[in-house]
């Protein structure tokens, strides 16, 4: 498409679930207004928080990936974004032996045979994306008791700690590993690491 495909990797680190909200919408609004002729010195911007809700669960011992990009601009649908979503978490839990899955029909997010390790959420807003997926590497599985995956009463919940009997790394080391296979489901050849959330919070004007 002649684009360039760059990706603006922001670590928020722990975000207020509200503030992160109010983060998301004033990135959807400000790259809504980018004339696609800046698109050069914009890229796409790619954030992770973690967040907690009446519906679902976001939180410490998860990787959490909120996607602000343009899917015309990269050129798919919201049904391939959402394929491609489930392929980022289905080729990080395979990195560690665990052949994950797309979920069946009646289904959203990734499984491990019958258990959900994967979750997606994502809105979509004149083709701008925001929220995301979160990937359960070692979060007490406690809290999802309160939580039915998919409307689905008889379906369990589970982590990559659980389903592998590896050392894991450093949580950092695999929510860069779950970055860079975003990227390359994407097609993002180039990664701008970022990590001064209040730089973010500064630079981004609304039209």
């Amino acid at each position: 498409m002649g684009f360039p495909r760059s990706l603006e990797v922001w670590k928020m680190g722990t975000v207020n679930y509200m503030d992160a909200l109010k983060l998301q919408d004033r990135l959807v609004s400000h790259r809504k207004s980018i004339p696609r002729s800046e698109l050069e010195t914009i890229g796409a911007e790619l954030h992770y928080t973690q967040r907690g809700g009446d519906i679902t669960f976001h939180g410490p011992h998860q990787a959490i990936l909120y996607p602000i990009i343009s899917l015309r601009d990269i050129g798919i649908g919201a049904r391939m974004y959402v394929e491609k979503l489930e392929s980022t978490m289905i080729e990080l839990a395979s990195l560690y032996g665990v052949k994950a899955r797309a979920g069946r029909t009646g289904e959203t997010g990734v499984w491990v045979g019958e258990k959900k390790i994967g979750a997606i959420g994502v809105r979509i807003s004149s083709g701008i994306t925001s929220h995301g997926l979160a990937f359960n590497i070692d979060p007490d599985l406690n809290y999802f008791k309160h939580i039915v995956p998919c409307g689905l009463s008889d379906k369990e919940v589970t982590s990559l700690r659980r389903e592998t009997n590896l050392v894991l790394p450093a949580e950092e080391v695999i929510h860069d590993q779950l970055i860079s296979s975003f990227a390359r489901s994407f097609g993002f050849p180039s990664l701008i690491w970022k990590d001064d959330a209040s730089v973010l919070l500064r630079n981004v004007k609304i039209k």
